[in-house]
């Protein structure tokens, strides 16, 4: 009798423990943290391992193809009707924005049309011009010394070589790379701090220096797209991928994105991050291509009119 009363008994504890252990798993609260844990994003992209070569540049030119769907108006972002006039801009724009630089411009262009103007040019009056773009008396050294270049030794023509172009006064790779894509449709790349913080976000790099950059991100990509890659890159760090807060959430190309992220990744808070036509604010040309006005782009107020934030 007593062991028939201890099997009883036995089995009581047991079904009793079962129906714990099943309650305890229909309770989703009685789950161990990893199991409700949250799961990232769809759109999060993990950081490439061992990414092959191969594999770096697919990657690549499908980031370049999806932003040249965003950006089909991309273009250089200085107001400019001649190579002259580029190679002034892009000078000017050291150091400060282009929005800037394309509200001084009119006023400089104006009075010191060609090179032989600007190179007979009074210094301080120039500098009174370049005043609002920054460093103005560096400045106006650099845009005379270079027009008497350009009369002395070019005939007052800019010239179409980067060996060339790199003996200005003033000009280096990177102005001179925005001068032959834009001005003499020779392909080149443009490694302004937009392009450099977004290739090595994107580890199509990890090079710091520029011409290493150039050299690297060359590589990847045929050459008869450099010119018009630098300018996606470009228009997408300055509208979305910015340096402080990256609109991580509104961004095209999330799920490519090894730094993914890295901002906001709250759609709506993102998209309040968006600037210039991404935003619904003016652009930083006063006379921006017809492309760029059918997307929704608004010109640039002239100097010392009232503007919206970018």
């Amino acid at each position: 009798m007593k062991k028939a009363a201890r099997k009883t008994v036995k089995k009581a504890a047991k079904k009793a423990t079962t129906a714990v252990k099943k309650d305890a798993s229909a309770d989703p609260v009685a789950k161990a943290p990893k199991s409700v844990a949250a799961k990232p994003p769809k759109s999060a992209a993990k950081p490439p391992r061992n990414e092959s070569r191969t594999a770096l540049v697919r990657r690549a030119r499908r980031i370049n193809r999806e932003l040249a769907e965003v950006y089909p108006y991309a273009h250089p972002e200085l107001d400019f009707e001649n190579s002259f006039q580029l190679i002034l801009a892009t000078v000017l724009s050291a150091q400060t924005t282009d929005l800037r630089v394309n509200q001084t411009t009119p006023a400089l262009f104006a009075k010191y049309p060609t090179p032989e103007d600007l190179a007979a040019a009074n210094p301080e009056e120039v500098e009174e011009i370049l005043r609002p773009t920054g460093f103005f008396r560096a400045k106006t050294k650099s845009v005379i010394g270079l027009s008497k270049a350009l009369v002395e030794e070019f005939g007052g023509e800019v010239p179409g070589r980067l060996e060339d172009l790199v003996k200005l006064p003033g000009v280096g790779r990177k102005t001179a790379f925005v001068v032959l894509g834009n001005a003499f449709g020779r392909p080149g790349i443009t490694v302004d701090t937009h392009f450099q913080r977004l290739v090595r976000r994107w580890q199509w790099t990890d090079e710091k220096d520029p011409d290493k950059i150039e050299a690297a991100v060359g590589a990847l990509f045929p050459k008869s797209e450099w010119t018009m890659l630098s300018h996606h890159v470009i228009f997408h760090g300055r509208r979305i991928c910015h340096a402080r807060k990256p609109a991580c959430g509104a961004c095209p190309i999330a799920p490519l994105c090894p730094a993914y992220g890295e901002g906001e990744t709250d759609p709506e808070k993102a998209k309040k991050l968006l600037k210039y036509e991404k935003g619904g604010f003016p652009g930083q040309r006063l006379n921006p291509p017809q492309a760029y006005l059918d997307a929704g782009g608004i010109p640039a107020p002239p100097l010392g009119a009232p503007q919206g934030t970018p």
